[in-house]
């Protein structure tokens, strides 16, 4: 018996060991997982680096390969190199439209080697318009109904890979013998169509069949024809198009394509109207059942016509797809004082309603969408021009689910009309839709409404991340404002994995600047807004925190031209080194109060602002040509950042350090970007203390929002920081929380205290900007920051408050899992930290001494795992590497 218990050990730790071994895992290409229809012909690689069994573990070389057809197409042999996070391809040339397997092996700072890694795959798309035997289609008449294409095509040997390359002049779904290609939702995507068009590519080797086969493509309006009555009844054309291809890829080794030409067949079916704005109208009576499937007969159906159109401006597909992400029930059914019936679904989402209907044929079932209810009743006003409503036309074929295909909506509650009797819950479901981003991180605390402005930060981004940064969801708007975007895009890293959605969207940004180097404010461009700072340095900010954030260089180097031409665009309008000129927004919607009669309103004069963002964008245009090797451009933008800083300080600053605008927005501003000198830097983060203690609450807009409670932390005021957070009167964080919300306003006060919508008809309850708090919490309070480009190197170092007695916060970065949490109980402290391979780390631990601390129950001193660099300020600094780390402390 103990020679059997003594075996079965033997074995337990020799399994887990065999686990525990460095190992190599989440392999991607382009930093996608497994993608289909890359665009790039050296896609970079990248992989993460673990093992359980020890810490401090760093890769010290790795070896790749990659197959195509079995072949061998680029081996690395073993590469001394600690680079995980991206290595480019660089074997024998890809080809496009063919699949690649790779996989990577590395060894570590002791020189013990890995198994090879799972294999993962990428698959290229097409490099050349040349390789598009495609043609535009279009149908023969354009109208508010849909348009469906179709073409039969026979396929006569065994297939071994089919694959469809699609995109369309409006928004398209495409299926194959009736079954659907992709979970994919409102593709191609909005882009700068005239000069970016994304197609898209899938893997339909599984829906072709041998024999007879059909492929159905619905094009309806998306952002190509619907009238955007926001920018001036803007659209881009005023027909559908449709552009197509499937290759067919035989195991005898032959290929054939079957592509959008005068062959095709169009016509129209249920879905009756569609606007992305207006909504919906499905008529189930207009239904052609089983129009795409080959048995199908299309000899009704018109001719396309074949457009002269050009393909120049196709572009592979970067950033995840629009999908359902989540789905709700409904929490609650009621009937309003007016009589409306209303279903409350709990959570403001865009997406779409689900419901499960039957009636009679012509039976008419209409649903209207809002997110806010006033004093009990269905409130729409908001909504301006939208008119967000769904109409069910039924055919009395029998019950079904139905669901608006081409329109989406913002909103938490629906208004039914046209169904007798009472409302079954079980009918209706909401889906909530984003761009399908990996979720990224965590933040949790004990404070439950903490958790509760988290996940409002959380919904208020994945509402608004449908293809391009919206500012909202809901009303007739809905574009990519630039300001929105750069003040959240910082949080938005912590919380998903943004890297690839902002590739492409910062890839119109350039596209679409003006030739003077002009930023507009939104994106794609539907109307030439304002040029206003904080704004047009979303070509600025963006790419360096994007660089910051994730290690990839290439944003940079994209993006690098656009950065110069917008300070140079600014340097245009100066005078005297003074941004004085134009039209910015300023600290949008800041605090004021109504009827200001003697000017307590906390209104930042605009060309302050504008000088120091003009400062701020010079001196990440310096630090981004230093890293290119732009000796040149650096040593000339080096001069002018002096020359502005210098400027700002005689204009806006007085000789004792007050500030023109005596505003938290202005303070944090000139302390956010290094713009005072460094002997006013301590009494001008003591006037913003006193500012904010005169006022009670927060005062910022749109730009000081983002930065406040960072620089009150960051000259030791983060009491004051947690002060502003906790607040719960309104203006704060919390004050909407108190009144439901569960996403982000874009005013502090949308709705009133006595449960009225403010007045104003620019009135969002769902704008993440305000959100830009998350920042904060992860990077300040929870302590989790990047010290290093991409988290190669972690900062740790939480700043505790009384109120809370646990924070954590998680990230994955692009080497592996990074977390920072701590507990408190009295004065007792345990802060878990862990660090992924191949990064190192500074922890600071709160604590009274350094020889109040202790790690995994050891002493500090002596450690070969970790190396204490010593006590200061109520922190001791400790060095180290990967691995799990559990600390406890004494604080007094």
């Amino acid at each position: 018996m103990k020679r059997f218990l003594l075996l079965f050990l033997a074995t337990v730790v020799t399994a887990w060991s065999a686990s525990a071994q460095l190992s190599v895992s989440q392999l991607r290409t382009e930093h996608l997982t497994d993608p289909v229809g890359i665009g790039e012909r050296r896609p970079l690689l990248s992989w993460e680096v673990s093992d359980a069994s020890r810490r401090g573990v760093t890769q010290s070389a790795y070896e790749i390969r990659v197959k195509s057809g079995g072949r061998t197409v680029w081996r690395t042999g073993k590469v001394a190199s600690a680079e995980s996070a991206g290595v480019f391809y660089d074997g024998t040339p890809l080809t496009s439209d063919t699949r690649y397997t790779w996989q990577v092996r590395v060894w570590d700072d002791r020189g013990k080697a890995s198994a090879w890694s799972r294999p993962a795959f990428w698959r290229t798309g097409l490099f050349d318009v040349g390789e598009w035997q495609a043609r535009w289609i279009e149908p023969a008449v354009s109208d508010d109904l849909a348009a469906m294409f179709r073409r039969a095509f026979r396929v006569t040997k065994p297939v071994a890979e089919a694959t469809v390359y699609v995109t369309a002049h409006g928004i398209y779904e495409a299926s194959v013998n009736g079954h659907r290609v992709s979970d994919d939702l409102l593709t191609p995507g909005w882009t700068a169509y005239k000069k970016r068009l994304q197609y898209q590519a899938y893997d339909i080797t599984p829906l072709v069949v041998r024999g007879d086969n059909a492929i159905g493509v619905t094009v309806a309006k998306g952002w190509w024809l619907s009238k955007l009555p926001w920018s001036r009844e803007f659209n881009y054309g005023d027909k559908y198009g449709l552009l197509a291809q499937i290759v067919l890829r035989y195991k005898d080794g032959t290929k054939e394509v079957i592509a959008t030409d005068d062959m095709w067949r169009a016509s129209t079916g249920e879905v009756s109207y569609g606007n992305l704005y207006d909504g919906e109208t499905i008529d189930l009576n207009r239904r052609q059942k089983g129009w795409d499937t080959p048995s199908f007969d299309d000899a009704s159906w018109a001719s396309v016509q074949v457009a002269d159109t050009s393909l120049d401006n196709l572009t592979a597909s970067v950033s995840p797809a629009v999908r359902v992400i989540e789905t709700f029930k409904p929490v609650k059914i009621f009937t309003t004082p007016s009589g409306a019936r209303v279903i409350d679904f709990g959570q403001n989402i865009s997406g779409r309603e689900r419901v499960r209907l039957r009636g009679q044929r012509g039976d008419t079932v209409r649903i209207y969408h809002s997110e806010i209810l006033e004093k009990g009743e269905f409130f729409t006003r908001n909504l301006r021009k939208a008119k967000a409503l769904s109409t069910y036309i039924l055919s009395g074929e029998g019950e079904e689910w139905l669901a608006p295909r081409f329109a989406f909506y913002g909103f938490r509650y629906i208004k039914v009309e046209g169904i007798d009797g009472e409302l079954n819950p079980e009918d209706f479901v909401a889906e909530a839709i984003s761009s399908a981003t990996p979720e990224n991180g965590t933040f949790v605390s004990s404070d439950s409404l903490i958790n509760r402005l988290q996940s409002n930060i959380k919904w208020g981004m994945l509402d608004n991340f449908v293809d391009i940064p919206t500012d909202c969801p809901q009303r007739d708007e809905r574009l990519g404002w630039t300001g929105d975007a750069q003040v959240f895009f910082r949080t938005a890293t912590f919380n998903r994995d943004v890297q690839t959605f902002f590739n492409k969207w910062m890839a119109d940004v350039a596209a679409e600047q003006y030739a003077d180097g002009a930023v507009n404010g939104v994106y794609p461009v539907t109307h030439r807004s304002r040029i206003s700072a904080g704004w047009g340095d979303v070509a600025t900010i963006i790419p360096w925190q994007h660089y910051m954030a994730y290690g990839d260089l290439r944003m940079l180097e994209r993006q690098y031209p656009s950065m110069k031409k917008w300070v140079d665009y600014i340097t245009s309008q100066t005078e005297n080194d003074l941004w004085s000129k134009g039209n910015s927004y300023g600290d949008w919607v800041f605090f004021s109060y109504a009827d200001d009669k003697d000017g307590r309103s906390a209104v930042t004069i605009r060309p302050f602002i504008q000088q120091c963002f003009y400062a701020h964008s010079l001196d990440l245009v310096v630090r981004t040509a230093r890293l290119l090797g732009r000796t040149e451009d650096a040593a000339k933008y080096e001069a002018l950042h002096k020359r502005a800083v210098d400027a700002f300080r005689n204009e806006y600053v007085t000789p004792n350090g007050m500030l023109v605008s005596d505003t938290q927005t202005a303070y944090t501003l000139a302390l956010m970007f290094d713009l005072l000198p460094e002997a006013q830097r301590a009494g001008a983060a003591r006037r913003l203390v006193d500012n904010v203690n005169r006022y009670g609450h927060i005062t910022t807009g749109f730009l000081g929002t983002p930065y406040i409670c960072e620089v009150l932390t960051r000259f030791g005021y983060e009491d004051v920081a947690y002060e502003l957070l906790l607040n719960k009167k309104i203006p704060s964080w919390l004050y909407p929380i108190s009144m439901g919300a569960t996403t982000i306003w874009e005013r502090w006060n949308s709705m009133l205290p006595n449960g009225m919508v403010n007045s104003n008809s620019m009135v969002s309850f769902n704008h993440y900007a305000y959100g830009a708090i998350g920042d904060w919490l992860y990077r300040w309070a929870a302590g989790l920051q990047e010290a290093a480009p991409g988290f190669r190197e972690i900062r740790i170092k939480p700043y505790l408050n009384d109120h809370f007695t646990s924070m954590k916060a998680e990230q994955r970065t692009p080497y592996g899992l990074a977390s920072s949490g701590w507990t408190k109980e009295g004065d007792a402290l345990t802060l878990t930290v862990e660090i992924p391979a191949n990064t190192t780390a500074e922890v600071y631990v709160p604590s009274a001494a350094a020889d109040k601390v202790t790690e995994s129950g050891r002493a500090l001193d002596g450690r070969s795992d970790l190396k204490v660099a010593g006590w200061d300020d109520g922190y001791t600094l400790v060095r180290l590497g990967s691995g799990r780390y559990e600390f406890r402390s004494t604080l007094k």
